[in-house]
């Protein structure tokens, strides 16, 4: 019986076979979200969105300052094809000059013009500010009405101006339907109706009412943050895997978090999976950690 021939290691002259390279699945790619299709999924989907943006926005507040629902109506109106920033710069002397009904009512207009000049279209606010205070004296004994029938009989009120003072100066649910609501809603698929009446009507369908008020807050917010108009930051936004028109902005995660506005800017990058620095201390490390080559620029970074 032959005896079975020994194996020799491979000499210098000799060489192993190279390994196999590792087989690697392919990279997994993102779950595009579709359009609800069915009255169910558009429930789901809206109530699964007003969800999220409460863990983004767990602070939301309206962004007019006022102290009464006369003050709220006003800078409501005021905010007609103007920031409320500037609105807020423009009422702390208006509301101390004006400070109930009567006051409006009998206001000269040129006075008035000229303190509410800086929020543009100051002719037409100021003839809707002296009617709204005429009216709430002849009809509403000064005070402003808590129902939407009556708000929306009143000079420079309509729906609108209606929800955001009964929302937030009384307290009854309703939505509001500026420009950012209603690009974001067509945007998740909730509604392709252009006609703010008929989102309204649409979204009341599809959130519970007590969600209607903040759902409109916390939505606005959004839009002023993070899925701007022209160019939303659609790769840090935390909702994109809820969003069927994502993407219509940059995708790049630096370039998006650039997008990104706001006092809440590192809470919403963190729950896109990404991080802003913090300062950076002495020794070139961000807080947490991270560090930085001289003459970073700092970025954002995956977490």
């Amino acid at each position: 019986m032959t005896p079975p021939r020994a194996t020799m290691p491979p000499t210098s002259t000799q060489t192993a076979a190279p390994a196999a390279p590792p087989t690697t699945a392919p990279p997994a790619t993102r779950r595009r979200a579709t359009v609800p299709t069915t009255p169910l999924a558009k429930v789901r989907r809206a109530r699964r969105i007003n969800a999220e943006l409460i863990l983004g926005y767990p602070d939301a507040v309206c962004e007019l300052d006022f102290t009464t629902p006369l003050e709220l109506a006003v800078a409501t109106i005021l905010s007609a094809q103007c920031t409320d920033v500037r609105v807020n710069a423009t009422t702390p002397a208006l509301f101390a000059r004006y400070r109930n009904a009567q006051d409006y009512a009998q206001a000269d207009p040129t006075e008035l013009e000229e303190m509410i000049r800086p929020t543009g279209f100051f002719r037409n606010k100021t003839a809707s500010l002296i009617g709204l205070g005429q009216q709430l004296i002849t009809r509403f004994g000064g005070e402003v009405p808590a129902t939407l029938e009556e708000l929306v009989t009143l000079p420079g009120i309509g729906r609108k101006t209606a929800n955001v003072v009964l929302g937030n100066a009384f307290g009854v649910p309703g939505i509001t339907v500026d420009t950012h609501l209603g690009r974001l809603v067509r945007r998740w698929g909730l509604t392709t109706e252009e006609d703010p009446v008929k989102v309204e009507l649409e979204l009341n369908e599809l959130l519970r009412p007590a969600d209607w008020t903040m759902f409109s807050h916390r939505t606005i917010y959004h839009g002023r943050r993070v899925c701007h108009a022209r160019k939303p930051a659609c790769g840090a936004c935390y909702l994109k895997a809820l969003c069927p028109s994502y993407p219509l902005g940059p995708v790049e995660p630096g370039i998006a978090a650039d997008l990104v506005k706001g006092a809440e800017r590192e809470h919403l990058l963190e729950l896109a999976g990404l991080r802003a620095p913090g300062p950076v201390e002495p020794e070139g490390t961000l807080k947490g950690g991270a560090t930085t080559e001289p003459g970073s620029a700092g970025g954002v970074h995956p977490v």
